[in-house]
This record gives C-alpha cells, structure tokens and sequence, in this order.
C-alpha cells in the first residue's frame, strides 16, 4: 500500500492531471486526419500501402510508411471509440511521456523531489508538439532508450540489449528512430574518454559494458530493416532534411526557433541555470551530458518542432545538476492518507478535465471546414478541386470521393513536383490562372483570409459561392 500510494505515484498522478488539461483543447490538428485515414486503410486492408492514393497531383507517387504502427494504433482506439478514444490515445501518450521522463530524472539523479522539476521541463517544450501524431510515440521511446542506456551503465548490461527490440518498432512507429541512433553514437564515443578539464569530465567506461553496448547497438541497426519497405525506410529521415528544402522551409513546424518567443526564452534560461550551477557550484558536467546538450540546442534551433527533443535531452542534465540543492525524498516519511487524497484528487481532476464527445465535436468544427464540406456535398460539386494545405488533411478523411490537391503530407507532393508549385501559386510568385489550368481545377477550397481568395474573385473566371469564417469556395464560372 506504501508503494501504490507513495510520493513518487502522487507526482504521476499530476502529471496525467497536466497532460490532460494541456491538451484538453488541442485535438483538432490538421494531420491528424491523415494518419488517421492511412490507419483505416491498414486496418481494412490488412496491408500496408507504399503509394499516394489520396491525391490526383502526386499521380499515385511512392511514400514511405514510416509511420505505419502508430496510424494503426490511433485508427485502432477511433474505430472502438470514436474521438472520445482519439483523445484517450493523446492523452494516455502525453502522460506516459511525462511520467517516463520523471522517472528518468529521478533515477538520473538520484533526487525524486528535484526530478519533478525535469518533468515541468519536458512539459514546457512538449507544448510544441502535443497532438495526435505518431511523433509523440516516437518521443516517448527516445526516453525509453536513455532509461534503458542509464540501467544499462548502473544496474546491469543486460538491459542494453532491450535496445534491438526498441528500434524494431520504432522505425515502424516514427523516423525520430534517427534520433536514436545519433545518442547511441554520443554515449558510445564518450565511453573512450577518461579526463577531467575544469568542469568537463568523462570516465572510460569497463570493456565489457562498452562491448556490450556496441553489440547491442550493431543489432540494433540490422533490426531497423524490420520494415515494410527496406533501406527507403531506414535513410528516410536523412532524405527528408537533405532533400526537401521547400518542406523544411514552408512549413512552419520546420523554421528555426526564434528565441524571443516564450519557450525560446525558457530554454535561454534553462541553459543559463545550467552554465550558473556548473560555474558557481563548481558542478562537473559530463562529457555525454554536453554532447547532448549541443544536439539538443542544434536541433531546437535549427527547427521549431525539435524543442520537443531539447526538453527530453535536456531536462536529466539539469535535474542532476539541482539534486544536491534540495533534500531527497525519504519513503520512511511518506504519509499514506494526504497521498490517498492527493492522488484521489488528481484521478478526479482528469475525470472532470477530460473533453466530452460534444467538445471535441465543437472542436473540429471550429478548426477544419465542416461546413464548407457540406456545401460541396450538399450542392454536388465535381471535377478536380485544389484546396488550402492545411484542409487536406480533413478532407482525406471527411470527403474521400474528392482526391485532395495536397495535404500535410509535404514529402511525396515534394518529390513530384507539386509542392513549389503550390508554394509559388499561393505566394502570387507565378500566373494565378496557370497552375488552375494546368490541373483542370474546377473548384477552390481556399482560408477564407487567403489572398488567393481575393484575386480570383477579380477575374471573370471565377465565383465565389460560399464563405464563412474559416474557409471559402471558388467554382469556375462557364461563362
């Protein structure tokens, strides 16, 4: 009873309390409905597709299901659930995340008090990316692998070879698998080192546990080819950041961190108490831990999204450095009925937080174009249509008998040519009549506040038939 209802279970508990209330509004992401239609395909189908079928721009182009598994798993908890199970799923995902990495904390360093701070760590750059994605899962075995590394060096070797199991469904769950990959390759180089310079520090590690760990790791990389598609799944997450200069350019989540946001100030000021606690305190910092530090800063600012990855490196090395700066947690004083309370407390927070299916519809309507589907379908709309990219998505799902123009899915619309036409199209940058013409495009789905909406209008070509507050519909005129 102890153990079930200690302090470490309490701060779990809190944790899922913050998990829940953080994304209670926040279910409505525009790729979401996308990984969703591909995991209704594999599940109906029993097989996994390696071709667009969504599209009539990408003329049916390869794709590369590295995502496979956990469009599966979102489907799988829609099909018995419906949204309700959609956001279980998010939330479920969010609090293990938060939970793995408390726990990581405190076993890294030692201070289960203090290891509650690396768990608020994580949640302020989790906000980057919490919604129904596989990206979370990704993320949450990318803390799987520096818990199993981290057991691995102190309880027992046995634990390193946990990793070739790790990686063979992570590379059928996200291509953060390359993240992985790359911390192998940090620990492995700083297990050679033995110094001490002012604060930086490295210990050899013993050759058998280095032994183990690289063979561990050589596994690893043969089980990355338990995959649908090979070596084309293996090198896709190099593929993506070598050859697509228009995604990682147009797309938001890709741009650099701009450090004058919100979070970009936290992580100014983690990395300063960070550099305070190593220059006042006179505290070693490992040469892994720096290592670490740097890809996590590299990667943050290189691309907005990976704040995600610089909370999940980071918040361990900051913990370890606070532990001595607080007192530890003592189970012998653990009081059992203010946990049973705490704890009773927190499950009925998340009962009461939890979004109901009314919210959730309310959601989607307000953050996709529900009524402006309606209308296409209600007044039978037909021929090519070329929609907003941020729509696609919605309409995979909601409106499969009209093939999408593009949709989140920037890669395959990259390789085929399509995405900087798309990009020059919406940014005025070529003939806006061209590309309509070139594609028969019938009708328009456009952001109600594109630009685009207000130049066709101006020609004779096209009428605007329906708008609202979100989107707009443009028919060709025959006339």
């Amino acid at each position: 009873m102890k153990r079930l209802f200690s302090f470490p279970v309490v701060i779990a508990s809190m944790l899922c309390v913050l998990a829940v209330l953080s994304v209670r509004g926040r279910f409505n992401d525009p790729d979401m409905w996308w990984h969703l239609r591909m995991g209704q395909m594999i599940f109906n189908s029993h097989s996994i597709p390696t071709a667009d079928s969504f599209s009539f721009t990408a003329n049916h182009h390869l794709l590369v299901p590295h995502e496979w598994l956990a469009q599966l798993s979102i489907y799988s908890v829609y099909h018995f659930f419906g949204y309700s199970g959609l956001m279980l799923w998010l939330c479920a995902a969010l609090s293990a995340i938060y939970i793995a990495g408390y726990i990581l904390c405190g076993l890294y360093s030692g201070n289960w008090k203090v290891a509650f701070l690396g768990a608020l760590v994580l949640f302020v750059f989790s906000t980057v990316g919490a919604s129904v994605r596989p990206q979370l899962l990704g993320y949450l075995l990318l803390l799987f692998e520096l818990l199993i590394i981290h057991l691995g060096r102190t309880r027992s070797v046995r634990w390193f070879w946990l990793m070739p199991l790790l990686f063979a469904i992570w590379i059928n769950i996200h291509g953060s698998f390359f993240l992985g990959i790359l911390l192998t390759a940090v620990y492995l180089a700083a297990s050679f080192f033995d110094f001490r310079v002012g604060s930086i520090t490295s210990q050899r590690w013993a050759r058998a546990t280095r032994g183990q760990f690289l063979a561990a790791t050589l596994v690893s990389i043969a089980a990355l080819f338990i995959n649908p598609d090979g070596l084309r799944q293996v090198v896709f997450p190099i593929d993506l950041m070598l050859r697509e200069p228009i995604n990682l350019a147009g797309v938001q989540e890709w741009h650099p961190l701009q450090l004058t946001s919100e979070r970009g100030v936290v992580l100014l000021l983690v990395l300063a108490a960070i550099f305070l606690l190593v220059a006042l305190r006179r505290a070693e910092i490992r040469l892994e831990e720096l290592l670490l530090l740097a890809l996590g800063l590299w990667l943050a600012g290189g691309h907005d999204r990976m704040l995600f990855v610089f909370g999940i490196l980071t918040a361990p090395v900051f913990v370890r450095l606070l532990a001595n700066e607080w007192e530890n947690y003592n189970p012998a004083a653990d009081r059992l009925l203010p946990n049973v309370i705490m704890i009773m407390l927190a499950m009925a927070t998340v009962w009461i937080g939890f979004p109901r299916p009314a919210a959730l519809r309310s959601q989607i309507e307000s953050g996709s174009p529900v009524a402006a589907v309606s209308y296409i379908q209600s007044h039978h709309l037909t021929g090519p249509m070329l929609n907003d990219y941020t729509f696609g998505g919605y309409l995979i799902w909601a409106m499969p008998e009209h093939p999408v123009f593009i949709d989140g899915r920037a890669e395959i619309y990259e390789w085929a040519g399509v995405l900087s036409q798309y990009m020059n199209w919406m940014n005025l940058n070529t003939d806006p009549e061209a590309l309509l013409d070139q594609y028969h495009i019938q009708f328009c789905l456009l952001n109600a506040n594109s630009y685009m909406v207000r130049v066709l209008t101006m020609t004779h070509h096209w009428k605007l038939v329906y708008s609202d507050r979100m989107s707009a519909i443009l028919v060709r005129d025959p006339a």
